[in-house]
């Protein structure tokens, strides 16, 4: 199966939301719908992509505002880690409250750790990478060597910490333990920005 990536930029924070699909099968995953849900269906819909899941890689407000829009004219299910479900709840702790546009999300199904889930014979496993917030995880698909890893790593940079359950040390602990063991050529694709690949990172970010 030859997995292709799309990507599309939403929201005043230019939010990267991206849809890994078969390019056969026309069926996508997409993660982290920011804050145009419907216009992402329409997209997709026009392309003539099914979409069979969201995935979140974590709960702040600019990567979830999209979230209900999108399940409601796909009746897709909502995938996120068992750390984050705190957090995709309440609108202090996801910073929803500080923009005036509060936000709540309930995932469908919590995964845990090192979890390999099966979407339309797209084979995504679920990194936990804390830090950026306590529940913050990554998705990996090992044999398209792709990584959407949302706040957690940036191109020359990580996410920041200094929000409700931020921890410095833990991104820390995430990127080095967790990312860095990953081979150079995995693809990297941050939650804002540009992409990358582990083996530049492994070089040139400070964070890494």
């Amino acid at each position: 199966m030859a997995l292709k990536i799309g990507r599309m930029v939403s929201g005043y924070v230019q939010t990267n939301v991206y849809f890994v699909y078969d390019e056969e099968k026309k069926q996508a995953i997409v993660f982290d719908p920011a804050d145009n849900g419907s216009g992402i269906a329409k997209k997709l819909s026009d392309a003539g992509i099914e979409v069979a899941a969201i995935f979140l890689t974590h709960g702040h407000f600019d990567h979830i505002y999209g979230v209900k829009e999108l399940k409601a004219e796909t009746n897709a299910l909502i995938y996120a880690s068992r750390d984050e479900d705190k957090l995709l709840k309440d609108p202090e702790l996801n910073v929803s409250v500080q923009t005036g546009r509060v936000c709540t999300v309930e995932a469908d199904v919590l995964l845990e750790d090192g979890s390999v889930t099966d979407i339309a014979g797209m084979q995504v496993k679920m990194i936990s990478t804390p830090g950026h917030t306590a529940g913050s995880c990554c998705y990996y698909f090992e044999d398209a060597k792709i990584l959407i890893c949302g706040d957690t790593l940036f191109l020359g940079s990580c996410g920041r910490t200094d929000l409700p359950t931020g921890s410095s040390a833990a991104i820390d602990r995430s990127i080095k333990e967790k990312l860095m063991c990953l081979p150079d050529d995995v693809r990297v694709y941050p939650g804002h920005g540009d992409s990358s690949t582990i083996g530049f990172e492994r070089e040139s970010n400070p964070f890494c």
